[in-house]
């Protein structure tokens, strides 16, 4: 194995060879005739010349570890540029292959922005498709809607008259017409106490509209009911700053007949019936002959109060109108077709027509009015087959100024 002198043996060595070469080379001297020896520079040569020998053997191993040195060096340099090739080459193929990668990630991303790019384009499409059918939907909606609309408002319209309420300070017209304008006030079957709840809430409204135009009480058919609702719709007349006016058109009786005859002005059809008797009461409860002596006086009472009124407007006392209603017939009950009760001044006016000028509207799509007439009573039959309503119960001190000739109302 070759051994390669150290570091400090070739620095010895430098300096050594730095010294010797300008004594060898000095030219050879010329031979000349030997002299005689001297043992002290002879040896000294000698030594010079063993040194000189040494010398050239170590600079010629100096010089093969130096060629050995330099091989070496030269081999790693070859195995440094064969290493820095082949990184180089790794590089390249790396780079080549990221390149390739690259390339092919550049194709993909520009195959996929394209299809993105086709993609959105169809999308738009269709929405533009779709915006254009929903226009087209909303646009055919809107118009069908506009026709529904039409339809329904004609439909409305139709259901109105073109003509409007008739307001007159004196309603009847010399033809013998009597106009009725919207603020008029239905009176029909028992009087109760929401039928007054009704009337007089009504006429506290129209005075409050309008303190000059006349409000009309309509009577179709009304028997009368209880004399103290029926003396609060009196009340609530007589306190009314615009003019009452009561209209009969086919039947008022009993405490109807006297709202009608009490009434400032009042109107009939020549066949409406109006009919006036006494107070009739039904008594239910077993009463000894005080209490039905006390239930009589305070009936007694409640006829002072309306019968006295009648009797002065038709100019005769109470007793002489007792008298005439029994005359007419056994119960007491007077019934008069309109001409009479004009006569008899039950009644003001008797007209030839009405002009019901408030019904501007078709009564066929008018729904029924949640705050109309009061309820009315329930009908039964009775064992025999009969039809009849029971009285609703009276309040303390009240009496029924009802006609009830077949007793169809009863009292429990």
């Amino acid at each position: 194995m070759k051994t390669f002198p150290t570091r400090a043996a070739l620095i010895s060595f430098a300096l050594t060879t730095a010294l010797l070469p300008a004594k060898e080379a000095a030219p050879a001297a010329p031979a000349v005739a030997p002299t005689p020896a001297n043992p002290a520079l002879e040896a000294k040569r000698t030594e010079q010349e063993t040194l000189a020998t040494e010398n050239k053997l170590e600079a010629e191993r100096l010089t093969q570890a130096t060629h050995a040195m330099r091989a070496e060096v030269t081999r790693l340099k070859l195995e440094r540029e064969l290493m820095t090739e082949k990184l180089a080459m790794e590089t390249a193929k790396r780079q080549a292959a990221l390149q390739q990668e690259l390339s092919k990630m550049d194709a993909e991303k520009e195959k996929i922005t394209r299809e993105g790019e086709l993609s959105k384009a169809r999308a738009d499409k269709l929405a533009n498709d779709l915006k254009t059918v929903q226009t087209e939907a909303a646009l055919e909606i809107t118009r069908l809607q506009n026709d529904i609309a039409q339809i329904e408002t004609a439909e409305k319209r139709a259901r109105f008259a073109d003509a409007k309420p008739v307001f007159l300070k004196n309603p009847l017209k010399e033809n013998g017409i009597l106009v009725v304008s919207d603020r008029r006030i239905p009176l029909n079957g028992l009087i109760t106490t929401g039928t007054a709840d009704f009337i007089t809430s009504r006429i506290q409204y129209w005075n409050n509209k309008d303190r000059e135009l006349p409000i009309f009480i309509v009577i179709d058919a009304c028997p009368g009911g209880s004399v103290m609702a029926g003396y609060r719709i009196l009340k609530a007349m007589e306190s009314s700053d615009a003019p009452v006016h009561v209209v009969v058109k086919s039947f008022a009786a009993s405490m109807a007949a006297a709202i009608t005859t009490l009434a400032k002005e009042s109107y009939a059809y020549p066949n409406a019936v109006i009919l006036h008797h006494q107070i009739s009461s039904v008594v239910t409860a077993q009463l000894n002959l005080t209490q039905q002596r006390e239930f009589h006086e305070e009936s007694q009472r409640w006829w002072v109060r309306l019968g006295t009124p009648i009797a002065d407007k038709m100019g005769v006392t109470t007793d002489e109108l007792i008298k005439k209603m029994y005359a007419r017939s056994s119960s007491g009950d007077w019934s008069e077709f309109g001409e009479q009760a004009k006569d008899l001044k039950w009644v003001n006016h008797i007209v030839n027509g009405i002009d019901e000028t408030s019904f501007t509207k078709n009564p066929d799509s008018v729904e029924p009015a949640k705050a109309a007439q009061p309820v009315a009573l329930t009908e039964e039959v009775d064992a025999s087959g009969k039809p009849f309503i029971w009285l609703p119960r009276l309040n303390p001190q009240d009496v029924y100024f009802l006609y009830n000739s077949d007793s169809y109302y009863r009292m429990r």
